[in-house]
Parts: C-alpha cells; structure tokens; sequence
C-alpha cells in the first residue's frame, strides 16, 4: 500500500492535524514535502531513491528525520520540536495516534516569513549590524564544530577533485536540453585548472583546521531573524555534503546573496566572517566554491525538472533559474581564473615589502621587488649598500627604466603562465602606472594598485632604523624630502583598482582590507543593482 500518497493528501486537509490551523501551506522539493499549519510545521520526507541519497525505506526516513531534528537545534533553539509518527490503524491515518507507524515527519515551530533574511533583505531591513551577528554566529560555529580525521579528509584535494567531477559527470545529462554546453565546458576546464593551480591551498586548508562540520545548505531562505537569528535546514543525508571547508558553506550562502541581487551584502559578510575566523586565504577560494555552488543549484533545479510533475508556469520558472545560475557560475569561474596584476607602491620606507610578502604567503603567487631586480641588473647582491646621490648611479633615470622595464617583463612572463604577481616598487610616477596598466590591458587581467601610506615620521624612523639594520632597499633618510617632492600622486588610477592601506594599522588589519571582496574587481560589477533590490513584496 502506497501510505505516503494518501498521507499527503490528508495533510491538504486542517481537521488532520490534533492542532487548530489557520492555513495550510504546502511546500516542496525533489527530496520532500513540507506542510505550514500557522503555529507548527510538518516535513516529510519523500520516499525516493536519487545518486545523492536513498529515503525508500521507511526506517531510513525515520533515522533521517531524528539526524535533521538533531543537526538542526546546532544553529537554532526552539525551533525544531522533534520527530512525530504518522500511524495507520482501522482503515485511519492519524499524527501522533494509535496504530502502527507508517510514516514520519520533523516537526517544527512555524517561524514567520517575515523575518527570514531573504525577506528582510527585500524590503530593505538587513543593516551591516545584523550580518555582522550572523558572520560572528557561523564563525563561532565552525570553531564549536571543528573537523576530527574522518571529516577533515572530506575536505582533502582529492576529494574535492572527485566532488567536481561527480558534479559535472551528473550534470552532463542536461547538457543542451536544459543548459549551454559551451558554458559548462568553460567551466569545467576552469574548475580543472584552478585545482592543479592551487593544490598546495587546499593541503593548507586541511592541515590548519578549515575543514568541519558545516550546514551544508546555507541559503537566505533558511535564515530568520527571530528570537535572534535561527538557521534551518542543513543537510542531513549525507555527511560528505556537510563535511567540508568552511569557505565552501559560506560561498554558498554568498553566492545565493548574488543570485538574489546583493552582492554588496554578500561581500560584508565574506569580509566580516573573514576578520572574525582570522582566515584571509578564503578569499582565494570563494569565486570557486560560489562557482562549485552555483552548479549544485543549477543541478538540483535540473533533477527537480525531471522529476516532479509541475504546471508550465513553476516549469517557465525553474528554467530562468537555471539559466542564472548557469550565469553567476560562468562570471565566477572566469573570475578565478583570470590573472590579477598587484602593484604594491608608496613612497619609501611605507611598508610595501611587509604588505607584498604578506600576500605572496596568503596567494601563494610571486613577488617581484625592484630593489631585488634592479641590483641583480647591475650585478650587485641584495645587501650590497650603495651609497649614492638621488637619482644617480643605478638610480638615475636611465637605469630605473631598466629595472621598471625588467619587472613588467618579469609579471608578463608570470601572466602567460595564468598567474597572477606581485610588483613592489615605488611606481612613484604616472608613467610607470600607465606601463602597469597597459600590461594589464595587452594581456587581459585584472590589476589593483595597493598604495602604502605612513606618517611622515614613522617612514622617517623607519629610514633612520636602516642604519644599523640589513635592508636590501638603500633609500636613506637624506633622500626622503626629494622622494616625497618627486612623488605623484595616484589620482589618474581609478577608485575601483586603488586601495590605499595604513601601514600604522597591524599587517592583518591592512591584509583584511586589501582582500575585502569590497574592494575586489569581482564585486565592483553590478553593485548597481544591490541598491534595496524590493520586488513587488508587501513589507
């Protein structure tokens, strides 16, 4: 006998349930189905068998039901009561009655609409206060839930490798039909590529504690704002999809954030969550998982296409979604694999050299100095001190377009590779910008100045402080006042590609600021529409 069927069918009905109810609401999805009441809700798990998962037997739905219960009361409280029989005796179904179990739902306290975050967002309610709680609130929960062996290997290179190729292996069947093959091969070689690329990251990741035991499906639609923030419906099914890197659950929340049109606010949480976990190599990684996300939805809206008997206009509107996720993991994956140009520049003594091998380490790129390139040049070693006249000897004119010639070369070379690089140099004037920016143009990649600034004084006492100490860089105290009156100002470089970082501020402080996806390249492209995105929703 086919319970379920019936079973859905008597829960349409408000004289089923042993509560009074105000309204039913029902909700699906390819795995359940979901009764609102008003003051409670029921989940239902369907019995189907997909690759991902297997909820046939009546025991599984029933052990599955207890671990979502469980796993859910991590980032709520109050919200998930438990896990309630649906019985079958004399001929009648009844919740919570006599008779044999026959199926079972999650229940829940029924949380309003009104106070999810996507909601929130829409009519402009969600301050940086508010997503400052919520990153504070998964950074802590990541710390709370940190991975052991078993989890931290999910989170492993090959694992990662094996996940994306699953992906891609059980998307192929709706290559065409459904979405642009020439998009999907673009972003499958990009996936490829930026793996090998960054192999040596994701060891990092699993060796200093980032993989744990996450949500797994951290959308907008599963936070709310009520009693402080609760968030629902992580995955239960399958630990490999809950096992993973840190970065990996975020992105998806960030990436559902784009998708619904906020990118400004998908961005402060990223940089906030960052600050919080102390974790600038995410950065590196988020346009990928976003990337990896994004397929998974565009999956998942594939399968439900598939599977589930809807009505033209759902079918009309699963498809736009697909396509716009098609979209958002296209401009990601072209977004990890293009090359970045840093130019790390200011006035001497400014701190470039701390801030440039700071991001070399957390890239993990290279880093080309021009005191390094332009004594090697002259055959000189890196600590060979000459004492010259400003602007003279290796440091006239002549011989510092040798060494800015020599260190645009250097970055091409890393470029053509798929690279990106570091310059730091004092690029003190526009010419020397402007041959950065041409670089950047002729080879297609993105490029962000990082000007270094300090006080007057404490460049001085760092000028001062080589005195006595080793440095490679032989700019002096005497040459400061003619540094400083030859020093052009950036005012020719775009806002969007400049950022201008204190160096009096501690190196994670001005690290934080110069990875802030506010202040990357990605991020600057279609802010436009993250200005309150209302629809036409009643608030």
């Amino acid at each position: 006998m086919n319970h379920q069927e019936k079973i859905f069918q008597l829960m349409k009905k408000p004289g089923f349930y042993p509560h009074a109810v105000s309204k039913i609401e029902q909700r699906e999805t390819h795995i359940s189905k979901v009764f609102l009441t008003g003051d409670y809700v029921y989940k239902i798990k369907k019995s189907v068998n997909l690759e991902f998962l297997d909820y046939t037997p009546l025991a599984k739905r029933n052990y599955y039901c207890h671990q979502e219960t469980t796993l859910n009361r991590r980032l709520s409280h109050n919200i998930y009561l438990g896990v309630v029989a649906i019985s079958f005796k004399d001929g009648r179904y009844s919740i919570s009655g006599p008779g044999k179990p026959v199926e079972y739902a999650v229940k829940m306290r029924q949380l309003p609409e009104d106070c999810s975050l996507i909601r929130m967002l829409k009519c402009g309610k969600i301050d940086n206060t508010l997503i400052k709680q919520l990153a504070r609130m998964l950074a802590d929960f990541y710390q709370y839930y940190p991975g052991n062996e078993k989890i931290t290997a999910f989170g492993s290179w090959e694992t990662i490798c094996a996940k994306c190729e699953e992906n891609f292996g059980q998307m192929e069947k709706f290559l065409r039909e459904m979405f642009n093959d020439r998009i999907f091969n673009v972003i499958h070689a990009a996936t490829r590529s930026f793996l090998i690329r960054r192999k040596p990251l994701f060891l990092h990741r699993t060796e200093n504690g980032k993989i744990c035991d996450c949500h797994g499906d951290l959308r907008s639609g599963h936070i709310y704002f009520d009693d402080g923030i609760q968030i629902i419906d992580c995955i239960e099914f399958n630990e490999r999809y809950r096992y993973s890197d840190m970065a990996s659950d975020l992105a998806f929340l960030a990436m559902d954030l784009d998708f619904e049109g906020f990118p400004k606010i998908a961005g402060h949480l990223i940089n906030t969550f960052a600050q919080y976990a102390n974790d600038p190599n995410m950065f590196v990684l988020i346009d990928f998982y976003k990337c990896y996300r994004a397929l998974i939805r565009t999956k998942v809206n594939c399968i439900h296409l598939e599977n589930t008997s809807i009505g033209d206009w759902k079918k009309a509107n699963i498809c736009r979604e697909i396509d716009r996720y098609m979209d958002l993991a296209y401009q990601y994956a072209l977004q990890f694999t293009r090359p970045t140009l840093w130019v790390v520049c200011g006035m001497p003594a400014s701190g470039k050299s701390t801030i440039s091998n700071e991001l070399s380490r957390i890239l993990n790129i290279k880093v080309f100095c021009s005191d390094l390139v332009r004594k090697e040049l002259f055959g000189l070693k890196p600590h060979d001190f000459m004492n010259v006249p400003f602007e003279k000897g290796i440091y006239s004119k002549g011989a510092s377009s040798l060494t800015y010639g020599k260190l645009l070369l250097l970055a091409q070379e890393e470029i053509e590779k798929g690279a990106s690089v570091i310059l730091d140099a004092t690029f003190s004037n526009t010419h020397q910008r402007g041959e950065a920016l041409r670089l950047a143009m002729d080879t297609d990649v993105n490029i962000i100045f990082v000007e270094c600034l300090s006080s007057v004084n404490l460049s001085k006492a760092r000028l001062i402080k080589r005195r006595t100490g080793p440095s490679i860089s032989d700019a002096r105290i005497r040459h400061f006042e003619q540094f400083k009156k030859r020093f052009e100002p950036l005012n020719e470089i775009p806002d969007e590609i400049h950022i201008s970082v204190s160096t009096e501020e501690s190196l994670e402080e001005c690290v934080q600021k110069i990875l802030s996806r506010d202040n990357m390249l990605s991020d600057r492209e279609g802010t436009e529409k993250d200005e309150h995105r209302t629809s036409n929703i009643q608030c």
